[in-house]
């Protein structure tokens, strides 16, 4: 076990045949943090600190393929079923039955389909920036959504987007990185630089792409999945993301009947860095309520 100079814990576990990477701070009632594309645990960093100080035992591990954790080769082992049951692997791992899932963006689709599939154990569902699959579904079929989405159809072709993504030292994304966050320096260089280095690990870009060609060649059986959420759910939705519309949240009281959606205006799809506090500020509120 390693340990931050913030005092987080570095631990290993293996689940559901796969070796997850995650950092854990604090005790009390339990939190999994879920990252997106093309994030790792530390995406969390403004959040986990509050989160602890507030009586939270946090856990924010890389999902499979991302950063530390293991990543294994090809394109099934991503499927949303796969996935999801890391996370159920990883609660119960950590000793626990229930536990509050946060995603944001890839991480909000797998808490989305994690409280469908496993509603026992999901007590509270908080979704920041990312899709439900059914108002995906629908969106997708206006021109708005789909030219957003641009970049999910980019990445089915192989190897190409990896080269493109890869070129210049990761111009592309340090240039997101850097200018498309609403705040300024949102994120700081070394942070850059620390993500730049997470999704540069071997093997690491290709299974963060690997998660949208699963959803392409299997989404029979996720559309499928698709039921109501039993559990209390928060939606955050930033108004100026430039990857999903806020059009995504219209319709989810079907899907979600115990819902509350809050828009942020001030922020862009890094909702984690635009607007720390209002984000910390929400899921403390929704998370004691």
């Amino acid at each position: 076990m390693e340990t931050t100079t913030d005092g987080w814990a570095h631990r290993e576990a293996t689940v559901n045949g796969v070796r997850l990477h995650y950092v854990e701070a604090g005790s009390g009632p339990l939190v999994i943090l879920l990252h997106g594309f093309p994030e790792f645990w530390y995406a969390w960093a403004p959040q986990i600190p509050t989160l602890v100080g507030a009586g939270y035992r946090v856990v924010a591990p890389d999902l499979r393929g991302y950063n530390l954790s293991e990543k294994p080769v090809g394109v099934e082992p991503y499927r949303i079923e796969t996935v999801t049951d890391d996370v159920v692997g990883l609660v119960r791992h950590l000793g626990a039955e229930r536990a509050a899932i946060v995603g944001h963006d890839w991480g909000g689709i797998i808490a989305w389909f994690l409280a469908m599939r496993q509603p026992a154990l999901v007590e509270r569902l908080a979704v920041v920036n990312a899709p439900h699959p059914a108002t995906l579904a629908r969106e997708l079929r206006r021109p708005n959504q789909l030219a957003r989405s641009w970049y999910a159809f980019a990445f089915q072709i192989p190897g190409l987007p990896e080269a493109l993504f890869r070129a210049n030292d990761y111009w592309v994304m340090r240039r997101t990185l850097r200018r498309q966050p609403v705040r300024p320096g949102a994120f700081g260089e070394d942070e850059i630089r620390r993500y730049v280095e997470a999704i540069d690990r071997p093997g690491a870009l290709t299974a963060g792409m690997n998660y949208y060609r699963a959803a392409f060649r299997h989404p029979r059986r996720g559309a499928q999945a698709v039921t109501q959420i039993a559990c209390p759910t928060l939606v955050v939705s930033a108004t100026q993301d430039v990857f999903l519309s806020t059009r995504l949240t219209h319709g989810l009281e079907r899907w979600a009947p115990d819902l509350r959606i809050v828009y942020l205006p001030e922020a862009s799809h890094w909702v984690q860095r635009d607007a720390p506090d209002r984000l910390n500020g929400l899921l403390l509120g929704f998370l004691g309520a």
